[in-house]
C-alpha cells in the first residue's frame, strides 16, 4: 500500500534521538485534516529530508489508570516517571504538557461498582479521586487530569469515530472469536493457551492467563489488517518504542501479522452498557480501549482547542509492558487512520514485584502508595521507585532495601554533606561561599581535583541519562559526585582548620572546602529536582539558589546564577532527610 505513495518524513533529532514527524497531518485549524476529503494518513505525498531540531513543545502522557481498583505502586511509578521527564524538559526551557487521568468505562468497572453497592458514576467518582489524590500527594505536575466520563471526552470520541468512519476504516460486520471478559478484549487463536482446570480443558489468554470464551455477535470493526505497512514504516525508527527490547517484541508482532486481524471496536449495548454509545447507533457502545486511547487527544482539547495543534504528536508516552499491544499496534493505527501523526516515542517499562513475588490481590501483597508513604515519606517513596527501576526489566519492592537506600543516599550522603558544611562547628555563620576555580587550586589535593573533575562532567552525563530514560543512572552519577565531596571533606579535616582562626591559610582552605562541598550539594540537588522536586526545592531554598537559577544550564559547574552576590547567612537549622529507623 505504501509503495503507491512517495513519503516525506522529517527526522527530528532530539537529545540524540530521531523521531518521525509525519507531515501528512500538518495540524492547522480546525486542528486536523477535514474529514470531508475522506483520505487517511497514508494518502499523502512525501519527500525525505533531515533536520536538527529540538522541539520547544513537549507532550508527555501516562496511560489513563483503570478504576476497577485503587492505585498501587506500579501506578505511582508510571506517574512519577512521566513527571520526572516533564520536569527535566521544563528545566531545559521547553513548554511541557503532561497528561494523566482515569479510564472509567467497561464491564469490569460496572462489576466493581455493583460489588460496592454504588452506581457506576458514583463508583468512578470515588476511585478516580483516589488516583488524583495520589498524583497531588506525590507532586505529579500534570497539566490536565482527564476522565473518560467527562462530557468533553465523549465529544472527542464521537468526533474521532466519525473521522475513522468517513475515512473508510470502520464497517459493521459479524465478529466471532475468543473473548476474554477479564481483559475486555478478543484474543487471536495464536495468543491462546490450553490449560486443565477441574479435569476440564480450558482456553486462556497467553498474555494475561485469564479465561476466554467463544463469542459471536455483530460489531463495528476497524480495518487493522490494512495498517501493517504503515506500522512497519513507523517502527523503522528504533526510537519509536524504547527500550529496544520492546521495540523488537512489537516489531515481531507486526511483521508476523498475528495481531493485525480486523479489530472489533464496539460491543452490543446489552452486553456492555457502561460506555460511550456509537454515534448514530445507540445499540452499540464503543470498545473501551478505543475510548481510552482517544483520551490523549481529549486532554489537549481535541478537536476544538488550538492547544491540540501546538503539542501534537505526543513526544513520549509512558506505558507498562502489559499494554504494549494496545499502544504499539492499536493506537498508532487508529491515529494514522484518522490522519494524525503517531507518537514519537512509546517508553515501555516493566513491572514491580513485592519481595520477589508478583503483586496480586490474591496474595494480599498489593502495595498502596499512601500506606507506603507513611513508612518512607512521599518524597522517599518516589525517590526509591525512580532510583530502583530500570525500564527493561522488573523491579523489586522491599521495605528493608528501601530503608537502606534512603538512609545511605538521602540521609548519609546528600543530607550529611549539607549538615557538615552548614554545621555550627565548621560554619557558625552559615555562610555559603561563592565557588570558583581558585578553591580547587587552594586545596590542591587529589581528592579535591577528583571532585572538581566529577562536577565538571556531572551535567553532561546526567543530561544523557535523562535523555535515555535511565533515571537510575542519573542518581548513580549524582551519588558518585556527592561521595567524592564527602571524601574531600574527610581528607582536609575542616573541623581542624576551623580551630585555626589566626591562620589565614587554614581559613582559606576552610572556605574552599565549604565552597566545593556546597557546590556539589547545589548541583546534585538541581539534577535530582525532577526526581524529588519537593525535597530539592527546600534544599535549594536553604542554599540560597535563586528561583531563576534552577534551569538545566545551572547544573553546570560554577554556574550558580548568584552573580557573585553576598550570600545571606542562614538563621535556621535544616534537616534534608531524617534517617529512617
Amino acid at each position: 500500500m505504501l509503495n503507491n505513495y512517495k513519503r516525506q518524513v522529517f527526522y527530528y533529532h532530539y537529545h540524540h534521538h530521531y523521531y518521525y514527524s509525519f507531515t501528512a497531518s500538518k495540524l492547522m485549524t480546525p486542528l486536523m485534516r477535514s474529514v470531508s476529503n475522506n483520505k487517511s494518513w497514508i494518502n499523502k505525498t512525501f519527500t525525505r529530508t533531515y533536520v536538527d531540531y529540538r522541539p520547544k513543545n513537549v507532550y508527555l502522557t501516562t496511560p489513563i489508570f483503570y478504576v476497577n481498583a485503587g492505585p498501587h505502586i506500579g501506578h505511582l511509578y508510571t506517574a512519577s516517571l512521566a513527571d520526572a521527564l516533564a520536569r527535566y524538559n521544563r528545566m531545559l526551557g521547553h513548554q511541557v504538557f503532561l497528561s494523566t487521568g482515569t479510564d472509567e468505562h467497561g464491564n469490569k468497572v460496572s462489576d466493581a461498582a455493583n460489588a460496592n453497592n454504588l452506581s457506576p458514576q458514583n463508583y468512578t467518582d470515588k476511585i478516580s479521586g483516589l488516583f488524583k489524590d495520589m498524583c497531588d500527594n506525590f507532586d505529579i505536575s500534570y497539566s490536565n487530569f482527564i476522565r473518560t466520563t467527562d462530557l468533553r471526552h465523549h465529544e472527542a470520541v464521537n468526533h474521532f469515530w466519525i473521522t475513522l468512519k468517513e475515512n473508510g476504516h470502520l464497517y459493521l460486520g459479524k465478529y466471532s472469536g475468543w473473548y476474554c471478559v477479564s481483559d475486555e478484549a478478543f484474543v487471536p487463536e495464536s495468543e491462546l493457551l490450553e490449560k486443565v482446570s477441574n479435569s476440564k480443558t480450558i482456553k486462556v489468554s497467553a498474555a494475561s492467563g485469564n479465561l476466554v470464551q467463544w463469542m459471536e455477535e455483530d460489531n463495528y470493526k476497524f480495518k487493522l489488517s490494512s495498517m501493517q505497512d504503515d506500522l512497519k514504516y513507523w517502527l523503522k525508527n528504533v526510537k519509536a518504542v524504547e527500550p529496544i527490547k520492546f521495540h523488537k517484541i512489537l516489531s515481531s508482532w507486526i511483521e508476523e501479522g498475528s495481531c493485525l486481524e480486523d479489530l472489533s471496536v464496539s460491543r452490543p449495548v446489552s452486553r456492555a452498557p457502561w460506555g460511550i454509545k456509537v454515534p448514530n447507533d445507540n445499540s452499540h457502545t464503543i470498545y473501551v480501549w478505543l475510548d481510552a486511547l482517544v483520551s490523549y487527544l481529549t486532554s489537549l482539547g481535541y478537536p476544538k482547542n488550538q492547544e491540540f495543534a501546538k503539542f501534537w504528536p505526543p513526544t513520549v508516552q509512558i506505558i507498562g509492558k502489559d499494554i504494549l499491544k494496545f499502544h504499539g499496534v492499536y493506537w498508532p493505527a487508529f491515529s494514522m487512520a484518522a490522519g494524525l501523526d503517531p507518537p514519537r516515542t512509546l517508553l515501555c517499562h516493566s513491572h514491580w514485584t513485592v519481595d520477589d513475588e508478583k503483586m496480586s490481590k490474591s496474595k494480599g501483597n498489593v502495595v498502596s502508595p499512601s500506606e507506603a508513604a507513611k513508612l518512607f515519606t512521599a518524597d522517599g517513596l518516589r525517590y526509591f521507585l525512580l532510583r530502583e527501576a530500570v525500564p527493561h526489566s522488573d523491579a523489586n519492592y522491599s521495605e528493608d532495601k528501601i530503608r537502606k537506600i534512603l538512609n545511605a543516599e538521602l540521609a548519609d550522603t546528600l543530607g550529611n554533606l549539607v549538615s557538615r558544611c552548614m554545621g555550627k562547628a565548621l560554619n557558625p555563620g552559615k555562610i555559603i561561599p561563592e565557588p570558583c576555580e581558585r578553591h580547587a587550586k587552594t586545596l590542591g589535593s587529589d581528592e579535591a581535583l577528583k571532585l572538581v573533575e566529577s562536577l565538571e562532567n556531572l551535567s553532561s552525563i546526567a543530561h544523557n541519562h535523562y535523555n535515555d530514560f535511565n533515571l537510575h543512572s542519573v542518581v548513580d552519577i549524582v551519588m558518585q559526585s556527592l561521595f567524592f565531596a564527602n571524601k574531600m571533606i574527610d581528607h582536609h579535616k575542616p573541623w581542624a582548620l576551623a580551630k585555626q582562626t589566626d591562620n589565614s591559610e587554614a581559613q582559606e582552605k576552610l572556605e574552599s572546602v565549604l565552597a566545593l562541598g556546597l557546590e556539589a550539594a547545589r548541583l546534585g540537588s538541581l539534577i535530582l529536582t525532577p526526581i524529588i522536586p519537593r525535597l530539592t526545592s527546600h534544599l535549594l531554598d536553604f542554599l540560597n539558589v535563586p528561583s531563576n537559577a534552577r534551569m538545566w544550564d545551572n547544573t553546570k559547574y560554577l554556574n550558580t546564577g548568584r552573580n557573585n552576590q553576598i550570600n545571606t547567612p542562614k538563621q535556621q537549622d535544616y534537616a534534608f532527610f531524617k534517617k529512617l529507623r
